[in-house]
């Protein structure tokens, strides 16, 4: 089902036929170091299948398929948090390699951000992201993410300490 459509991006949802294409582009250092470790390296088929399943059990469902001209490009999602946290979402997203650095994944965000606005009962989204990744900065901060602060050696990630950098953008 398709959620979202710029002209050469779609959001849509994830299909199992998707899964042979994500594992192998998922299986990938570049991407693996920039997300958190629930997020398996080496990436098998077996992680491709498992993420499917856990996702098709979501309610609402907040995992997307990035296609770039009609193929899969990546994965991005919008995941409303609880508690004190009901009205913020989380936005999270990785791009396959062969896509970077062509304006996919601010075009992506930008989707996904209005998506949310309209279909989610939130007034925020924020992420965090390791201070050495700074094309993921520059995505936010195209898409109109603010940068609101630092978080020193708040992240452990292949046995390195990182500084974790928040960005948000608020509900106009």
């Amino acid at each position: 089902m398709l959620i979202s459509r710029s002209e050469n991006v779609i959001l849509r949802h994830i299909e199992k036929s998707d899964l042979e294409v994500l594992a192998p582009f998922a299986n990938n250092i570049e991407i693996a170091k920039n997300l958190r470790n629930g997020f398996p390296h080496p990436y098998t088929i077996n992680n491709a299948y498992d993420f499917y399943t856990l996702i098709q059990s979501q309610t609402p469902q907040s995992f997307f398929v990035i296609d770039y001209e009609k193929k899969f490009a990546g994965m991005i999602s919008l995941a409303p948090l609880s508690d004190v946290y009901c009205k913020t979402a989380e936005i999270g997203y990785w791009l396959a390699v062969p896509y970077w650095n062509k304006g996919i994944m601010t075009t992506s965000v930008r989707l996904i951000v209005e998506w949310g606005w309209q279909n989610l009962d939130i007034v925020r989204i924020h992420t965090g992201i390791f201070s050495h990744n700074l094309s993921s900065a520059r995505v936010l901060e195209k898409a109109g993410f603010t940068f609101e602060c630092e978080f020193v050696n708040s992240v452990y990630k292949n046995g390195e300490l990182l500084n974790e950098l928040r960005y948000s953008l608020l509900k106009p």
